[in-house]
């Protein structure tokens, strides 16, 4: 059984690309991941309890606001390169989802929402790595109130139909139940998941090169964990 989580991040006009997704966590190593993950926590927080005052949180440790406001760059900084550490030591399978929201907008007469689309699409690749590894999974996401009904109906349609209704659709039989949804600060894994996707949606369409110290470093931290081989970005359309 594999505990696949995602979360997504918020497009604007200026940046309009909609990234969500995260990571597949074999259940065998459940404990000992989340074992490494409270110890990253407690190394920045002193504390790894599960609350919000102890959140690993892309965007409030890259800008120092949040739980992590006050906190010294280097110190903020380190966390990103832990998590780097975290998933590329430990082989974690990182899926992707980006979609250029306003050339999807403009390519169809009536677009699917985006996160609908992008939620349907990461389903989609979590069901090839299981197909590939010929497994089973669970899906949990992180809570977002407008989000959860459409996506747990949608996702039993899908089941129920056979495959998702996209022209080269497939089947979700892998995935088991439903989609779990909690919030955020309840979970490293799901904690993992915003950093990536923090970093990709900061990183994976930037034209120019950083200047900035933090900037640079927290750049490299993402592209160390694509160079691992285990990162799956599909982009649509």
């Amino acid at each position: 059984m594999h505990l696949c989580y995602f979360d997504e991040n918020k497009h604007t006009a200026e940046n309009p690309h909609f990234f969500i997704g995260g990571l597949l966590i074999p259940d065998s190593k459940a404990l000992e991941f989340e074992d490494t993950l409270a110890k990253i926590a407690f190394d920045f927080f002193g504390s790894s309890s599960l609350n919000v005052h102890n959140e690993l949180h892309g965007k409030e440790l890259f800008h120092g606001k949040g739980s992590a406001k006050g906190r010294k760059m280097e110190d903020r900084v380190q966390v990103f390169r832990d998590v780097a550490d975290f998933v590329i030591n430990n082989h974690i399978p990182v899926r992707l989802v980006c979609i250029n929201v306003t050339r999807h907008c403009n390519k169809y007469a009536n677009p699917m929402p985006p996160y609908r689309l992008g939620l349907m699409l990461i389903l989609e690749r979590y069901c090839e790595y299981l197909d590939k590894i010929d497994d089973l999974g669970l899906v949990f996401g992180d809570y977002e109130a407008d989000e959860v009904t459409n996506a747990v109906v949608d996702f039993s349609e899908y089941k129920s139909q056979g495959k998702t209704p996209m022209y080269f659709g497939r089947p979700l039989g892998r995935l088991l139940d439903t989609v779990y949804f909690t919030h955020s600060h309840h979970s490293r894994f799901l904690q993992v998941a915003d950093l990536l996707v923090y970093m990709a949606g900061r990183y994976e369409n930037k034209q120019d090169t950083p200047d900035k110290w933090h900037e640079k470093e927290v750049m490299a931290a993402w592209e160390k964990i694509k160079a691992s081989g285990n990162v799956v970005i599909q982009r649509w359309p």
